[in-house]
This record gives structure tokens, sequence and C-alpha cells, in this order.
């Protein structure tokens, strides 16, 4: 009696809000979602691709943290707007060094370290470098020193400011690592909250093209028929004859590695489903009453489709949309993982897996755990709401 004048998205949205794990499954995938459009916001390492790499902090444990000496880099006074990072991330600004804090001392114009790790490297820095991108070398003059900034001003600092700039020590930083480093020493929360904008932005793009082409050639094949039909299934049956890894490799090496190849490759894989879902649809529908009035009125068959057809549709084509997501995200896991995918640096899950699984029974397991487990409930989220749509959508069963 509840559902009685509501429309029938209400009544819908009634029936999903009762299933719980569909209630969580879309949480995660908002939260998935925000994730993918602030990484760069909210990643420690907030350079392109996150790659910024300190050897010294290799293979750190999750919730360590070091001391990092950061020295100015040529360049390093652009500015770059909040769109720019939030897009494409900051370009470093900074030659971020790991030292141990306690070996750090200051003599006449430059500071000396010896850096984290194991190793008893040590290094020297001028002071200079430490506050101003330095573009040319510096000349020292009676009172302090003269030097090009990086937008190539003369600038000029004496001895007294140059050393009272540097005993606040500003340039000795404290990174937190939650989830430890890679191999390379780059930041692995910040490279897997990456990851969040590549698998979805795959899953977007393979299931747009998957609907289009899938939607297309089910809708002409079911409502018009005899040869057309014919010739829309022999495709069909032709394509899903061939194995999805494999029709997904060659196309990967026909046309390349690129991100946009693997957006293709991944969608031109997945329409057959849908086209095989439309067409049986179609066939049932372009015989109820509702489209034969249609028909009898003289309206085009375009509208008809349009108007008509495609809104009863949209139920079960919602459901498999969902599901295609979540194999549109394990393909491309699948392929980064073999070195097909996504190419490094850019951050992929699955790459993330290649690159450390063999650290999982090594002694730092939350470097293949993290990425694993990102996925497995990325993929669970979608079949939960894949799931919970279907029920919802499915009037006959209420």
């Amino acid at each position: 009696m509840s559902e009685i004048g509501q429309s029938e998205f209400q009544k819908a949205w009634q029936r999903f809000s009762r299933n719980r794990p569909a209630l969580f499954g879309l949480a995660y995938l908002f939260l998935a979602i925000f994730l993918a459009v602030f990484g760069y916001a909210l990643a420690p390492d907030n350079s392109p691709n996150a790659n910024i790499q300190i050897p010294e902090l290799a293979l750190l444990k999750p919730g360590n943290r070091a001391s990092i000496l950061t020295v100015k880099l040529p360049g390093s006074e652009e500015k770059t707007t909040w769109i720019q990072t939030l897009i494409s991330g900051k370009a470093a600004l900074e030659k971020q060094l790991a030292i141990k804090p306690e070996s750090l001392t200051i003599l006449r114009d430059s500071v000396h370290f010896e850096y984290a790790g194991n190793t008893k490297r040590s290094g020297a820095e001028h002071l200079l470098s430490l506050f101003y991108p330095i573009t040319d070398s510096i000349q020292k003059i009676e009172d302090g020193y003269v030097f090009r900034n990086g937008s190539g001003e003369l600038k000029r600092i004496g001895f007294n400011e140059l050393q009272t700039k540097a005993a606040a020590k500003d340039f000795v930083k404290t990174r937190n690592f939650p989830l430890g480093t890679d191999k390379y020493g780059r930041c692995m929360l910040s490279r897997l909250l990456l990851g969040f904008r590549v698998s979805l932005m795959v899953g977007l793009i393979a299931v747009a093209i998957s609907l289009t082409l899938g939607l297309l050639l089910g809708l002409l094949g079911g409502y018009f028929g005899g040869r057309l039909d014919d010739a829309v299934m022999l495709l069909v049956n032709t394509v899903w004859s061939i194995p999805t890894l494999l029709l997904v490799f060659a196309i990967v090496l026909a046309l390349g590695r690129g991100v946009g190849i693997i957006f293709l490759a991944v969608g031109l894989t997945m329409w057959v489903d849908v086209a095989r879902l439309v067409r049986g649809q179609t066939l049932a529908l372009r015989n109820q009453p509702f489209v034969e009035a249609a028909q009898s009125m003289g309206l085009s068959h375009g509208r008809i489709l349009l108007r008509h057809i495609v809104p009863n549709l949209l139920g079960p084509v919602m459901v498999l949309a969902a599901v295609n997501f979540a194999t549109a995200i394990l393909i491309e896991s699948g392929l980064s993982y073999l070195g097909f995918g996504v190419q490094p640096p850019t951050p992929s899950w699955g790459s993330m897996l290649n690159e450390n699984y063999g650290y999982a029974i090594g002694g730092h397991p939350m470097l293949a755990l993290a990425p694993a487990i990102t996925i497995m409930l990325t993929v669970l989220a979608f079949n939960l709401v894949g799931n919970g749509l279907r029920d919802a959508v499915d009037v006959k069963s209420q």
C-alpha cells in the first residue's frame, strides 16, 4: 500500500533501499568516485602519477615516517592552479632527500647530513638551495650572496638573513607513509588513491562503448528482424566465440598500449552481452499492443524505438551495465598485471600487484594486499549494486 501513488522510479528506489548489501555497494561506489575526482588533493604525494621516488625509503613498512630534506628545484616558483592540480597533479617543486635528522649540521653556508637507511652515505647542500630555486652559479660578495632565482631575477641575500632562515630548519619535513612505500620509495597510499581514477575511467568508457554498440545493434536486429537480424547475430556470435582476453590482446598488440587503446579494447569485448540482451527484449516488446498501436498511428521507427521500446529496456540494461563495469575493472587489472595494460608510471592496481607480489611473502604483505583488497571491494560493490538493481526493477517478482 505504501507504493500507491508513487512513480516507478520511487517504487524502484524504495525496493533498492531495503537491500542493505546493495546500499553498502552504492556507498562504496560514491566514495570511490569521490577519491577518483579528488585523488590528487587527498594524496600525500600529489606529483603527477604520485611518482616521487626516494630510494632511501624503499620498502618502508606501513605506519612509518621519515625526515625529508627539501631542496628547491628550478621552476618551482611557477604557480599551478587548483584545477590543474586536481586534474593532473602538481609538478615536483622540490628534490626530496631522506635523511637522519640527528646527523643534520649547518657549517657556514652549507648543510651536511647522512642519508636514511642502512647505508652510511653522506651529503651536503648549499643553504641557498634550500630556500630558493637556483638557476645560475652562486656569487659570494662581501656581506652575502648574489644569485638568480627560478624566474631569472637577480637576488641578493645577506649572511645574517640566511643564517636566521637556516636556524629554523623549515627545510626538514616529516612525512608519514600509512601504507608504506614500494621498491622505488614511492608512497603506496598515493598510488592506490590515484588507481581509483584509472580503474573507474576504464570501466566508464568501456561501459559507454559497450552500451552504444550493444543498444544500436540489438535494437536494429530485434526490431526489424529478417536479414538485418541475421547479420547482427552473425557478428555477435563471431565476436562471442573469441575468448575475451585473446581479443583484448589482439587489439592492444595491433593498436598499441596507450591508455585510450585500453579503454577501446575493453569496451569492444563487452558489447556482445548488451546486444544479445537488447535483441531478446526487443523481440518480445515489438509485438506488444502499445508498440502495434504506435505503428498504426504512423509514428516513425526511430520514435517508436526511442520513446516506447528503449524505456522498457533500461531496467535489465542498467543491471548488465553494473556487472560489465566490474568486469571491465577486472580485465584492466589483469592486463596491467600481465604488462599489457596501463603503462608505468601511471598507477594501476594491476601494475602495482605485478610490481609488488613478490614481496607478499617477504615481510611486506601490504604492498600486494592493498591493491588486491581494493580491486576485490570495488568489483564486489558493483556486483552488489547490480543485484540490487535487478531486484528493484524486477516488478514481476514483487
